[in-house]
């Protein structure tokens, strides 16, 4: 069965662009088309796509629709994924579409849209309930991390490169693969970031979430982390 994409964008010849692309993809199927927020949920309760790709600003605000419209869908049709293409690296956005999970998600940058090859694979792989945040978007927020005494700010170099990794979406054996270590070394790092971020009950899967919520929130410099991040951290 190939996977359904609704498309959601108000720049009509991106709009046609990726049209054209989801339509000459073996196995991929164009569900339909919106240019509005109110368009797309209402796309959404009718053909029920398999993945919404959409703008992160469109009217009728032209601010943060994609967003909004990710937690709509969330909450209506949670096996729906969502895959936001900005032009922003703002922390505040990837935190805002990750707050309730990060299953089903991507953050991609809108230039990724020419890499035909890698905006499909995203496609499938949040299709198959994984994330994927782009790793452009990771390196900015990086560079960006300089809070005094933040909570990222406790982990060593090399938690940090293993909390990047994992902010990519990546799993342990894709980051022991990147970093050219073992698996057993990145579970020792992981459960070591847990720690030191305080997230030490909750199942693996929240905790990751958590975690680079934390390193999203705390690439906002000279501000805390957001209060998306902090009711994650706060429930371990």
């Amino acid at each position: 069965m190939p996977i359904r994409v609704a498309i959601a964008e108000d720049n009509a010849l991106l709009l046609d662009g990726l049209a054209r692309l989801i339509s000459a993809t073996s196995d991929l199927e164009l569900a339909g088309t919106a240019t509005t927020l109110d368009e797309l949920l209402d796309l959404v309760v009718e053909a029920v796509p398999d993945i919404v790709l959409t703008d992160i600003r469109m009217p009728p605000t032209g601010t943060d629709e994609g967003i909004r419209a990710a937690s709509a869908i969330r909450a209506s049709h949670p096996d729906i994924g969502v895959i936001v293409l900005s032009q922003y690296v703002s922390p505040a956005y990837a935190v805002a579409l990750l707050a309730e999970g990060s299953e089903r998600r991507g953050y991609l940058l809108k230039d990724r849209v020419a890499d035909v090859d890698e905006l499909v694979a995203a496609i499938r792989v949040v299709a198959g309930g994984g994330a994927v945040i782009d790793p452009k978007v990771v390196e900015q927020l990086v560079n960006s991390t300089r809070m005094s005494d933040g909570p990222v700010d406790h982990l060593t170099p090399r938690e940090r490169e293993v909390l990047s990794e994992v902010a990519q979406g990546k799993s342990n054996a894709a980051v022991a693969t990147a970093l050219v270590v073992s698996e057993r070394a990145v579970e020792k790092h992981i459960n070591s970031i847990f720690s030191k971020l305080h997230l030490t009950e909750e199942p693996d899967l929240n905790r990751r979430v958590a975690a680079v919520l934390v390193y999203l929130a705390d690439g906002d410099t000279g501000h805390t982390p957001s209060d998306v991040a902090t009711q994650f951290w706060n429930r371990a």
